[in-house]
């Protein structure tokens, strides 16, 4: 008897692969959902850094200029030199003006140095006129009883009139001498008060002229790298122009914007891993320092108006501010701008 061979099955990889591919993504939900519970994720996050621009603060044509784009700066170090022949004249003219001014003062306090001494000369004539005046009034009050008794003349009486009204005008004269140079005491003072100002005045434009004078010279006020510059030997610049910018690298810091639905539970304080886009096996640790009182929108340049009926509602991102932990250990890889993924671990 003839026995039949049963067909053998052909072998199907899909009854391995699609169990494995289920298991895996499986697996991998789990584990998304698992890491989702004790972290908030966001993609939107950059590191920053503080950028200090170097701005002319006079103008004139650049000297000499000591550094080159991305060069390294310390802080004190000088960065350029602006033509400071203009400055250092006008300075000379400032100090020049400052000595006529202290030289203006001397004069007013000879001046007033005299006006004292003519006014005390003033006050000893008056004296003298004084004692002359009251003697021809004494000579007139005799001569008139005299003449009353017969004794003399009429005309020794009307010469001692005449000698009593002369004294009296001379007395006038000198009262007058000494209100004349007691006012020029007063104009004295004045010219000194005024030649005290004027010194004044002088001092701050020489203070000013110094000021705009170290301004020729630009020092690096930060640590950090040059970004690209914009000027070059020779060229002419104006005040208030930026001529490059140095990226501080004493500190990094990251700004994170999570959605407003995965705010619930972060605070300040949580720890943070960070990974950078172009350092994904490189987990740098960090710390929430602050979170921003309003969303990112509001800081739009023409933030949006709800009120107007047409209304959608989108879902908000808030920023959030990482403190880099360890930065020096991190400082060959950290570069202002990067992207990066930020974790919170909210619990």
């Amino acid at each position: 008897m003839e026995t039949t061979e049963l067909p053998k099955k052909k072998f199907n990889p899909a009854k391995i692969i699609i169990p494995i591919i289920v298991l895996t993504g499986a697996f991998f939900g789990i584990k998304s959902w698992l890491h989702s519970r004790h972290y908030e994720t966001t993609d939107n996050a950059s590191i920053e850094a503080t950028n200090v621009p170097i701005l002319a603060r006079v103008a004139g044509y650049v000297d000499s200029l000591l550094v080159a784009d991305y060069d390294v700066v310390s802080t004190g170090q000088l960065l350029l030199t602006i033509d400071s022949r203009e400055y250092k004249i006008a300075l000379q003219q400032a100090e020049a003006d400052q000595q006529q001014a202290s030289a203006e003062l001397e004069n007013a306090r000879a001046g007033l140095l005299n006006a004292e001494r003519n006014l005390a000369l003033a006050k000893s004539n008056l004296d003298v006129q004084k004692a002359r005046l009251e003697k021809s009034q004494s000579d007139l009050q005799r001569d008139q009883a005299l003449f009353n008794d017969g004794s003399i003349t009429r005309k020794q009486v009307e010469d001692s009139k005449s000698n009593q009204l002369i004294a009296q005008r001379q007395f006038n004269s000198n009262q007058d001498q000494v209100g004349a140079a007691g006012a020029q005491i007063s104009t004295a003072k004045a010219q000194i008060q005024k030649a005290l100002a004027q010194i004044e005045t002088r001092k701050a434009l020489v203070e000013q002229a110094k000021l705009k004078l170290s301004f020729t010279t630009l020092i690096s006020p930060a640590s950090g790298k040059v970004g690209k510059k914009s000027i070059d030997k020779g060229q002419y610049v104006q005040p208030g122009q930026t001529l490059f910018t140095i990226i501080n690298n004493e500190k990094f810091w990251v700004i994170a914007n999570f959605k407003e639905t995965q705010l619930q539970k972060m605070k300040e304080g949580q720890e943070a891993d960070l990974y950078l886009d172009g350092y994904p096996d490189q987990v740098i640790k960090g710390k929430v320092v602050s979170m921003s009182e309003a969303t990112g929108a509001k800081f739009a340049l023409l933030p949006p108006d709800n009120s107007t009926g047409n209304f959608v509602k989108i879902t908000q991102r808030v920023p959030v501010k990482i403190e880099i932990l360890e930065v020096e250990k991190y400082r060959r890889i950290l570069r202002a701008g990067l992207s990066l993924t930020a974790e919170v671990k909210i619990d």
